[in-house]
């Protein structure tokens, strides 16, 4: 390649605009690259020039994404997501993809207009969900018939302690789902409940909120908060633009 790098188009996202915007420069992997969009009629896909090769989502490089999708929220109202480490040819090869996609884009554009998305975990802490698996009474007596017996003796009173520990986890999920989520869901545009992984998730929500509204539904967060705060810890991020809530499928269709 006698030294010379091939380079790509990086995308970030997608916006709504009747103007060329200006971004500024994003650092990626070490390197100043100038932001700027490729337009098609009311779209644009806000870009920068990058060696062509495949971005491994390392924290760094997720960050660099995250923050150059923030900084766009920061000027535009209509943001479309689009997911990590996009690269393509050349510009024409992007404003291909964006005519192709068009047709999504101008039916999301009114539907995403001033509206943000944010994040919501839920996990219990130990103490509380240990005390909670230990007070119930059919825990104590299979604890008791597993006590004194060999490994392989005990085992199915194992299993079923594990069962019960399962389906008491279940219902503290669905409780969190009913006093945490459900008041949070009347006041966004759109929610969805994630399934929670891990041994401590109860929920993993997201919210597809009005920027006019974001005050009071923090507000909402800080008094469902308040209420268990001894027993769980929350976790709440953004703002996003609509990853949870927009599916565009970015690989033109080959012909």
């Amino acid at each position: 390649m006698n030294g010379q790098e091939e380079m790509g188009i990086y995308i970030f996202s997608g916006i709504q605009t009747y103007e060329e915007d200006h971004f500024g420069n994003i650092e990626i992997e070490g390197e100043e690259r100038e932001a700027f969009t490729i337009r098609y009629k009311d779209a644009a896909m806000v870009a920068a020039e990058v060696p062509m090769k495949i971005y491994h989502p390392n924290r760094k490089n997720l960050m660099m994404h995250q923050n150059a999708v923030s900084l766009i929220m920061n000027q535009k109202d209509t943001v479309i997501p689009i997911s990590f480490g996009n690269v393509f040819k050349s510009r024409e090869d992007v404003k291909v993809l964006l005519e192709n996609l068009y047709p999504q884009f101008e039916k999301l554009f009114p539907e995403i207009k001033g509206k943000i998305e944010v994040g919501l975990k839920v996990i219990g802490k130990q103490e509380w969900l240990e005390s909670k698996v230990n007070e119930n009474p059919e825990v104590g007596k299979m604890a008791a018939a597993v006590r004194g017996k060999s490994e392989a003796a005990g085992y199915y009173e194992r299993i079923q302690l594990g069962g019960i520990a399962q389906k008491l986890f279940a219902s503290l999920q669905s409780d969190i789902k009913m006093e945490v989520f459900s008041p949070l869901e009347e006041t966004a545009e759109a929610a969805k409940a994630n399934k929670p992984t891990g041994d401590k998730l109860l929920l993993n929500a997201s919210f597809l909120i009005d920027r006019d509204k974001e005050a009071q539904f923090d507000q909402k967060v800080n008094e469902a908060h308040e209420m268990w705060k001894d027993k769980v810890d929350f976790n709440y991020s953004g703002p996003w633009p609509a990853y949870n809530f927009v599916n565009i499928r970015l690989k033109v269709e080959e012909g």
